[in-house]
């Protein structure tokens, strides 16, 4: 007889968090923490969303998510988890780039990209501090109009190379291309230009439990392999949810899934506006991205001035079409060495990590597509073999994941890494107004992706859902 993941439960909450990404788990926490009865539900048997790992039987310990983050993580951890958790955030220190136009390390600090950018692309003093100025003035009220692409031509006309430094890590950070709007680039960008790239020392298997143990000491009821298949609306507001064949009440629901799945598929476009469905329709989603993980003999130990994150390419020309080829041209490697994870056996992981499209991936045949994993691993592996000689002959596990894999393991529409593009910020925002105690905490507007905007996004939406719960009725 199936195990009851629900059992234990009771049939009322104030509120159902649905998803347990970061931005989930926060706005979970966040109105736990206000005294809220709260019940989070994960279709998967981990919590974490795309913060997550996976374990290999030979002892290998793998983080999936893009890890790296801006300093503002301990701020919003401390306050919004626990001191702990901000506590083993530590910065990453060489960040390194190699690539035909260029190779060099850096700190990834705004101090440090100055003077690369004076001494090494001889760019004016002057226009360096104009550009990070105008960058770190942007907010999301601004003129969307503007490209990020016209951003740079605007400060640094015809210099790709500067261009190249500048964009391929947010690129990396949460799938921006040069044709979205500046607000999105200028935000990220100067976010991490502060004090440059931060981990958490412990891998995210540690940070997900110390998190799930917050959850707990604040009350709420946290519960695995729970596939909400609907959520309830009655009268033109939200009612509760089925999920495993029940039906939970709840005065209020935050979902953590893709905005488009839970626009048109947990709730129905029936309850909405019809142009507020055709804006929902029209909401892009971000592009997925394939990864390779790599695990080499323990005490097989790679020098670490091979960089904590390398941004290598074969490229001539920085396009960011041709980052989701599927001839792919660059790649970011991210460096696991025995300092990520105290306390366990000396060895070092490598990630390697390439935006990617879908399409590419979806369709093919098994055969084709078990074929093209393989290819990835092998182009990979001869890719990796410049920064670490011999690497065919010290990696004892590879393995890839491509966006059909994310798709899979978390339900993301079309295995997308970043939610969806800025336009569905608006929609995600407004989605009380359509549905009274509706609310969406996931990805969206690249600026609320990655692991500092999600928490930050779930601390939002939580404090909205709050205001809404406290409200005395007329």
């Amino acid at each position: 007889m199936p195990r009851d993941f629900l059992k234990g439960t009771k049939d009322q909450y104030d509120v159902v968090v649905i998803g347990s990404g970061l931005g989930g788990l926060t706005a979970a926490n966040v109105l736990a923490r206000a005294g809220h009865a709260v019940l989070l539900l994960e279709q998967h048997y981990k919590l974490g969303g795309l913060a997550t790992w996976f374990k290999r039987p030979s002892g290998q310990i793998f983080d999936i998510s893009l890890h790296g983050f801006p300093v503002g993580m301990i701020k919003s951890c401390r306050r919004y988890w626990t001191a702990e958790i901000a506590d083993r955030i530590v910065q990453l220190k060489h960040i390194r780039f190699d690539n035909p136009m260029f190779s060099l390390t850096t700190a990834y600090t705004r101090d440090d990209f100055t003077r690369l950018m004076t001494e090494r692309f001889g760019i004016a003093p002057a226009t360096v501090q104009a550009f990070f100025d105008t960058a770190r003035g942007m907010n999301f009220y601004d003129d969307q109009a503007t490209t990020t692409g016209q951003l740079f031509e605007r400060f640094f006309p015809g210099r790709q190379d500067v261009v190249r430094l500048l964009m391929e890590p947010i690129v990396y950070a949460n799938g921006s291309t040069l044709e979205d709007p500046a607000i999105t680039y200028g935000i990220v960008f100067s976010n991490f230009m502060s004090k440059g790239v931060f981990i958490f020392e412990g891998g995210t298997d540690h940070l997900i439990r110390l998190m799930q143990d917050e959850l707990v000491r604040n009350g709420a009821d946290v519960r695995i392999r729970c596939d909400v298949e609907r959520i309830v609306v009655e009268r033109g507001r939200v009612a509760g949810v089925q999920v495993n064949g029940r039906t939970i009440k709840c005065r209020a629901v935050v979902s953590n899934a893709n905005l488009k799945s839970t626009i048109l598929d947990l709730v129905g476009p029936q309850h909405f506006d019809h142009r507020f469905v055709d804006d929902a329709r029209e909401v892009r989603l971000n592009n997925s991205s394939t990864q390779v993980y790599m695990a080499l003999r323990e005490g097989d130990l790679i020098e670490e001035s091979t960089g904590d994150l390398l941004f290598s390419s074969t490229a001539r020309e920085f396009r960011t079409d041709l980052l989701l080829s599927r001839d792919i041209t660059s790649r970011t490697f991210s460096f696991y060495y025995p300092r990520t994870r105290p306390g366990t056996s000396p060895r070092c992981f490598v990630v390697s990590s390439t935006n990617a499209r879908y399409e590419d991936w979806t369709g093919l045949t098994p055969e084709d597509y078990d074929q093209s994993k393989r290819d990835l691993i092998e182009t990979t592996l001869a890719a990796l073999e410049r920064y670490v000689p011999n690497c065919r002959q010290r990696i004892v596990h590879a393995e890839a994941a491509t966006p059909v894999t994310f798709q899979h393991y978390t339900k993301h529409v079309a295995g997308a890494s970043f939610g969806t593009k800025f336009e569905g910020l608006a929609v995600s925002r407004s989605l009380p107004e359509q549905v009274g105690g509706l609310y969406h905490a996931g990805s969206v507007g690249i600026i609320m992706s990655g692991w500092l905007g999600a928490i930050n996004y779930g601390v939002i939406v939580a404090n909205s859902v709050d205001g809404q719960l406290t409200k005395r009725e007329p």
